[in-house]
């Protein structure tokens, strides 16, 4: 029996390339006559960079680059066959903020990852959304390729008040004609009801008062920038990043479905006789644009059984078969809360090691 593993990250315990490894492992122990082909995911977010590089390779070229809080953060750019492959959550991640700070946190690293991937000479950059801790509108991103403005551009969204000119001409001609894209599944414009500080921002640790005041700092970077381009799907990704994209000239591609033909993932499913999957929390935001969803949708295409292996399952049966899941499996409800994070490869390895008593052949 052959079996693709293509699970995510679980967030706070395992990478995507741990998780998938950890569940070859259990399912080994018991079904040691299977075939296992590891393929870890990303739908853009934290473990873009890695998942592209353990799937094809290339050239990791390693920087160093201005952390949300000011301080000296290392970070990689993968260049791989003419394209170039940015992870903004190296430079901007909740990881690097605690979840709090967003009112000063700035994306200037990332800007300065964008340079190092354009001082390599390729034509296309791809920059992964996602797992950001900043809300600045891509304003520090902007200001790392040169442009100017009546305010500071780096000092996060409070530096955006009272903003009236923003001066984009540098930004732009250091990019030139380098197709940028921006891998994301959010929809959300900048600002507003569905925009990226009233949706994101409590995860970031912007408290409920404090939401329409970012909100209202990012609608005057809105409205000194390009308010067209602010209402775009997309302008909301990673606090804003996406605006700051956009202005860009980017274009906008979902980050899963980039990942999946990046790693030959319908091929691989195809030649596969079951697809696991997996990721934290199985819930429903795990639905169109998250890996699970992406991945049950290319087994369901190759018309083979999807499996999902999560810390917790928080979906009936009836929403996950909505999903495209045959079954879910939940690391919490076998091992307990307290060893699924103080060993979560162990416990992991122990769960694919339970399911595959029930759908190894």
């Amino acid at each position: 029996m052959r079996i693709l593993v293509a699970p995510d990250k679980f967030a706070g315990t395992l990478s995507a390339v741990e998780a998938a490894e950890a569940v070859a492992l259990g399912w080994r122990r018991q079904a040691p006559d299977d075939e296992v082909d590891l393929a870890p995911m990303s739908d853009g977010g934290p473990g873009f960079v890695d998942v592209l590089h353990a799937a094809r390779g290339g050239e990791l070229l390693a920087v160093t680059v201005t952390g949300p809080t000011g301080a000296p953060t290392p970070a990689t750019v993968l260049v791989l066959d003419g394209t170039a492959y940015v992870e903004t959550a190296q430079a901007c991640g909740l990881h690097l903020t605690g979840a709090s700070g967003a009112e000063g946190a700035t994306t200037r690293g990332v800007g300065e990852l964008l340079e190092a991937a354009l001082g390599t000479g390729v034509r296309t950059v791809v920059l992964g959304l996602g797992g950001s801790g900043t809300n600045d509108g891509g304003a520090g991103l902007l200001a790392a390729l040169g442009a100017t403005a009546d305010v500071a551009l780096d000092a996060g969204p409070a530096g955006l008040a009272g903003v009236t000119q923003v001066d984009l001409s540098a930004a732009r001609e250091r990019v030139g004609d380098v197709r940028l894209v921006a891998a994301s599944d959010v929809d959300n414009p900048l600002t507003g009801l569905f925009g990226a500080t009233k949706v994101f921002g409590p995860q970031k640790g912007v408290g409920e008062d404090r939401l329409p005041v970012l909100d209202g700092w990012l609608e005057e970077w809105a409205g000194a920038t390009d308010r067209r381009t602010s209402l775009e799907k997309g302008a909301g990704a990673a606090g804003g990043l996406g605006h700051a994209l956009l202005l860009l000239g980017a274009t906008r591609e979902p980050g899963i479905a980039l990942v999946v033909d990046a790693v030959g993932l319908a091929e691989r499913a195809r030649a596969a006789d079951l697809v696991l999957t997996g990721e934290g929390a199985f819930d429903f935001s795990s639905r169109a644009g998250k890996v699970p969803s992406g991945v049950a949708d290319v087994a369901q295409q190759a018309l083979r059984p999807c499996v999902a292996l999560a810390g917790q399952v928080l979906v009936g049966s009836r929403e996950m078969r909505a999903l495209g899941v045959e079954s879910a499996y939940s690391l919490v409800d076998l091992v307990g809360e307290e060893r699924a994070f103080a060993d979560p490869a162990g416990a992991l390895a122990e769960l694919a090691e339970r399911v595959a008593r029930t759908w190894s052949r």
